[in-house]
């Protein structure tokens, strides 16, 4: 089948416990590092990635155990955790105060760039959270002075070229080895300081969430009923005063998506790769190039299929007729996306009195059609 490599089950994922320089921390270890789209930040040259085409964002996951912590850490280009399962405490600044959140299933958190941050598992099972990554190159990534030196005192070192270096396992350390050079606590001081109310801006609850049953062109038609909510970015919503949490821009825009038992969205085709991940219930998405493929997915407690849709692919999602369908929806860039909907989907909307106005957006028919 043409997009079997872009369906990525969550049965499928494998991990690296060595991603990163944290790995031989008691307090940190066994850490489980995801990449299912693009390789990430990961420092090691053995973890295992799904899908290495760019997407203009990255995909990737991570799960830990209760009370294991994920030290201070900056990237370069935002960095959005999307919670799943467990309760998730998130940490930043370290410059020297430590401010904190919290977040649990379903709510999602976008970190600011040039800004320490870190995480802690604060439940009693493992807990798993998705993590989007602005951009095909992040940069890589920059670990403080505390994690540095812990590492070393274990016999492990990080070089200028992010090799991570084990000496517990024969492996010498070279006389010439140049080491990577951590900020300083005075350079890290010198970071944007981000308050509690300002990490909570940037804090999307899956409970607070503001839906619309008016967002796509399709949504009042017979068997659709799709509602939408935006969270990070300009994405595929059509109602024009339905507009996301104002924020700077991060590389890609995310919305969440209901469909009640048996509803869909009709078939239609978007100009930007899109990925989906699906948080709760099955999915039937149904693709056309030229030959049709029907794909299932499904998400639970315990795993959540994703796919990545090709640009310009024409698709069609169901959900089953058991239950509610809950879906993520990832797309490239900040901007607004348009939707190109099949025509017998503008037709029918049209006999409803509903089409999209010269600035995409739903409009009545009445009131558009005098101009």
């Amino acid at each position: 089948m043409r997009f079997q490599d872009r369906f990525i089950p969550f049965s499928s994922l494998r991990y690296s416990t060595q991603a990163f320089i944290d790995f031989c921390l008691p307090e940190c270890s066994p850490k489980k590092n995801y990449a299912l789209i693009g390789p990430g930040v990961s420092q090691s040259l053995d973890q295992p990635v799904n899908l290495r085409e760019a997407h203009g964002f990255q995909v990737g996951g991570v799960s830990m155990g209760p009370g294991k912590v994920n030290p201070p850490h900056l990237h370069f280009t935002c960095e959005v955790f999307i919670c799943t399962k467990g309760t998730w405490q998130i940490m930043w600044g370290f410059n020297p105060e430590i401010k904190t959140i919290e977040i649990g299933a379903g709510d999602i958190v976008a970190i600011p760039t040039w800004i320490y941050r870190g995480f802690k598992n604060l439940g009693n099972e493992d807990g798993f959270m998705f993590t989007a990554l602005g951009r095909d190159d992040t940069g890589g990534i920059l670990w403080g002075p505390d994690t540095i030196d812990a590492a070393k005192r274990h016999g492990v070192y990080l070089t200028k070229a992010h090799r991570i270096i084990d000496t517990r396992q024969g492996v010498k350390l070279p006389l010439d080895a140049d080491l990577f050079e951590p900020m300083t606590r005075s350079e890290i001081a010198g970071l944007r300081d981000w308050s509690v109310e300002q990490m909570q801006e940037r804090c999307i609850a899956f409970e607070k969430l503001h839906w619309t049953a008016e967002g796509l062109l399709d949504s009042r038609l017979p068997n659709c009923g799709s509602a939408i909510a935006p969270v990070i970015g300009y994405g595929m919503c059509e109602k024009r005063d339905h507009l996301p949490r104002p924020m700077n821009p991060i590389g890609l825009s995310m919305e969440w998506i209901k469909v009640p038992p048996g509803g869909g969205i009709s078939r239609h085709r978007i100009a930007s790769k899109q990925v989906l991940i699906v948080f709760r219930g099955s999915l039937s998405l149904r693709l056309d190039e030229g030959e049709h493929e029907e794909y299932r997915l499904s998400g639970t407690d315990d795993g959540w299929d994703v796919f990545s849709i090709p640009a310009n692919t024409w698709r069609e999602l169901r959900a089953s007729a058991e239950g509610e369908l809950v879906v993520l929806s990832l797309l490239a860039s900040d901007d607004r996306k348009f939707i190109d909907w099949d025509q017998s989907t503008v037709t029918e909307a049209a006999a409803m009195g509903l089409i999209r106005d010269a600035d995409g957006y739903i409009a009545h028919r009445r009131f558009v059609g005098r101009a």
